[in-house]
């Protein structure tokens, strides 16, 4: 062991060998000061590497035991950066021990026991020769070593001394390095040599492919960009300025295309004009948009289609609940597809109040047939373009809404549901509706025009159908196209099964609940039908059921309970206060007030009509926010009322009293052509004083003879009747027919009169002195 302290250098990721020169960085004092002690004759220093686990310069246990002895042979200040070094290595040593005194690391060191060569020669010639033919292979690829320095390596006799000069050069880990320095052996480090240097020169071989192949595909693709250059110049020269790859595609993409031939056509010469105008941007964008249109329309694709009539009523039974008439309509429009696949498929339109299932109905119908669904919602739609699209010579110009809901559908026979038709809207941009005459019309949509597409387009295969709030808001001209189907609002019997049936078990799966997590009891869904919604379809209805479901899913998310059972017991509890109250029937009779029964757009509504007659000078007061035709009809049962009054009131009567009629609820607008025989009833009680039964409604319009005119939405106001405790209904003769679609549930407890003449209803109504009217 060396006594004397020598001066000691950390090395950070570098391995000195001896024979090896290296340079170093001298990146803090202590190595600096180390380094200027060593210089001189005779001056040494000793340097040893850190180990990888090295986290702290004062950690001196993480420093290897074998390091290399060296010797300064110069030393570099410059004004700016990091002082080098250059240094040599001597020999290995062992490090006994490290200290630290003033700036500087010293150390002892003992002498590095080598173990000497146990081989024959034959062995170790053999072994020198695979060095030898590694060190020229190596060669090649480290082209930064001089020849002159693999020359000197190749002159080495000293088997030691030739490992230690090329283990210096290799680029491999350094930890693989400093097993090198510390292998005792001769032998052994010829061998780990030997792999590490065959590690290194495969690697090289791989780089050298990856980037052999990078170099090809560079000059590749700088190949075909020569090569277009040299076409676009060609091109130009020709006066036809780019067949770029963009046309390429469109070229083979139309030779797979699916289309009539004058539709090939079409697209082939807007292919050829894209190719003269690539080199203007504005243009060439404007025709790649149209070609895009053109390519993602389906003009002969068609979606298979099925005509099993079984599936098709069990599809329709398993969504709905109910609406017989109206599945057994659609039914009959498939069965007549079936026997006929070319027969035309008639244009249905669903008709009838917001909930009723008309959207959906349509949507169970395409999935029975197996057609792609498509909704196109005209609500508010007052621009022609949006049906016909937009001419092209128009900035962001675009197809219509027809068309886009075809390549929507990707098939040229979808079932395309029109919603909301009664909506649609009209201004100085044209009438959507007349444009949507074209599109229903079979004799006409085989060559439907859109603007945009410029090209007739075959709507024939595909089904439209329509849906509308009110009848009365379709034009004329676009109704007489469709077959109107009446869908009128459910009962509340229908709406329990749907709401049991249908609309519980989806909003309970939505919500991820169990129907071990949540029940309801049939009385609390009959409560939330008659007390917390009033309309004719179920979308309040289904509403209120999400309410439920989301309540108890916070009550069990939570964990307050881990089941929640709704009964009409506790269901203000999850609801609150009941929002309608039903207007019941009077308990007695009384002048001048008749119950009524009108239509509205959320179901049927009863109607109480007050009159009311005080001194004046024949004033006709009307109240409650009335319509013109309401207005019209107060007039008309006043002049019937005189006609049928003359020998019961004298003759000045009229002039010296003043008449009122009052309609409750005057914020509400109301209107229809119904309230006639109610406001004749109520004049006629009125003027004579004689009492009418409390038990009773009415509906229909009269005329100035005193005739009761046919109404409509006559169920919904049968069910209102129902509702409010209504023992008996008059209704106008004409709508007698109209009874036998009804189902027993709905006139049940209800006497119907059919009537012809006010008269009739006086007769059965009024309560006179003498017990006639």
């Amino acid at each position: 062991m060396n006594n004397q302290k020598i001066p000691m250098i950390i090395l950070s990721e570098c391995v000195v060998f001896p024979g090896s020169s290296v340079y170093l960085n001298l990146y803090d004092s202590r190595s600096e000061n180390a380094v200027s002690q060593a210089i001189g004759p005779g001056g040494k220093l000793v340097g040893v590497t850190r180990m990888p686990a090295e986290t702290a310069d004062d950690d001196h246990s993480k420093l290897y035991s074998v390091g290399t002895l060296l010797e300064v042979k110069q030393m570099n200040t410059p004004r700016k950066g990091h002082p080098q070094a250059v240094v040599r290595g001597v020999c290995r040593v062992m490090i006994e021990e490290v200290h630290r005194e003033s700036d500087c690391y010293y150390c002892e060191y003992s002498e590095f026991q080598e173990i000497e060569s146990e081989e024959d020669s034959q062995t170790i010639l053999a072994m020198g020769s695979i060095l030898n033919a590694l060190q020229r292979k190596y060669a090649e690829f480290r082209e930064d070593v001089p020849a002159t320095v693999w020359d000197a390596i190749a002159d080495e006799k000293d088997r030691g001394a030739y490992v230690d000069q090329l283990s210096g050069l290799l680029e491999s880990d350094y930890t693989q390095k400093q097993k090198l320095l510390e292998e005792p052996s001769i032998d052994e480090r010829e061998k780990r040599l030997a792999v590490y240097m065959t590690q290194e020169i495969n690697l090289f071989i791989e780089q050298e492919k990856i980037q052999k192949k990078i170099r090809e595909n560079i000059d590749k693709k700088q190949m075909e960009m020569y090569l277009r250059e040299q076409i676009d110049a060609i091109h130009e020269e020709l006066g036809d300025d780019d067949v770029g790859s963009q046309a390429a595609k469109y070229l083979h993409k139309l030779e797979k295309l699916k289309a009539p031939k004058r539709v090939k056509k079409a697209i082939r010469e807007e292919i050829m004009r894209y190719q003269r105008f690539a080199k203007n941007p504005s243009e060439s964008e404007m025709i790649r948009d149209y070609l895009d249109n053109l390519f993602a329309f389906p003009w002969k694709k068609k979606s298979e289609e099925s005509l099993d009539l079984a599936y098709a009523a069990q599809v329709l039974d398993e969504d709905h609940y109910g609406l017989t008439k109206v599945k057994e309509r659609i039914l009959e429009c498939l069965a007549v597809k079936a026997m006929k696949k070319d027969a035309v498929s008639p244009i249905l339109c669903l008709v009838g109040p917001p909930g009723t299932g008309k959207t959906s109905i349509a949507r169970s119908v395409a999935r029975a047939l197996g057609r792609s669904y498509v909704r196109i919602c005209l609500g508010g739609v007052n621009d022609e373009a949006e049906i016909r699209g937009h001419r092209r010579t128009y900035v962001a110009s675009m197809p219509g809404r027809i068309v886009k809901a075809f390549c929507q559908a990707k098939t040229n026979n979808p079932l395309v549901l029109l919603d909301e038709i009664d909506k649609i809207g009209k201004d100085y941009k044209g009438d959507p509706s007349a444009a949507l005459l074209e599109v229903l019309d079979p004799e006409q949509n085989k060559h439907f025009s859109d603007h945009y597409m410029e090209i007739p387009i075959n709507l024939s295969h595909a089904m439209f159908w329509c849906t509308a709030n009110s009848l009365e808001l379709i034009p004329l001209p676009l109704r007489d196209r469709m077959e109107i189907i009446q869908l009128s609002g459910y009962t509340d019997n229908e709406k329990f099964h749907i709401a049991k049936e249908f609309l519980w078990k989806k909003q309970k799966n939505a919500n991820g609940l169990t129907n071990s997590q949540i029940t309801i009891t049939d009385k609390a869904i009959r409560m939330i039908i008659a007390r917390y919604t009033r309309e004719a379809g179920v979308r309040d209805l289904e509403r209120k059921l999400i309410l439920l479901c989301q309540k108890a899913a916070k009550i069990i998310a939570t964990g307050e309970k881990d089941k929640v059972r709704i009964s009409e017991r506790n269901l203000k509890e999850y609801l609150g206060k009941e929002v309608h109250t039903i207007r019941m029937a009077n308990k007695r009779a009384q002048v001048g007030i008749v119950r009524g029964l009108a239509w509205t757009a959320v179901g049927g509504e009863t109607l109480e009509v007050e009159v009311g007659i005080m001194p004046g000078n024949g004033k006709l007061l009307l109240t409650g926010k009335l319509g013109d035709v309401m207005k019209e009809s107060a007039q008309i049962a006043l002049t019937y009322v005189r006609s049928q009054t003359a020998k019961l009131v004298k003759d000045s009567y009229y002039a010296e009293h003043d008449i009122h009629i009052h309609v409750p609820e005057g914020a509400v607008p109301k209107d229809g052509p119904s309230a006639g025989v109610t406001m004749a009833t109520a004049l006629y009680s009125a003027v004579t004083g004689w009492k009418v039964r409390a038990d009773i409604a009415m509906t229909g319009e009269i005329s100035l003879r005193g005739s009761v005119l046919a109404i409509g939405g006559l169920k919904e106001k049968m069910l209102a009747a129902k509702a409010a405790g209504i023992a008996q209904v008059f209704i106008p003769k004409d709508n007698e027919s109209d009874l036998v679609e009804f189902s027993e549930d709905i006139l049940e407890g209800i006497t119907v009169t059919p009537v012809s003449s006010v008269k009739e209803i006086w007769k059965q109504s009024i309560e006179t002195a003498s017990g006639e009217a």
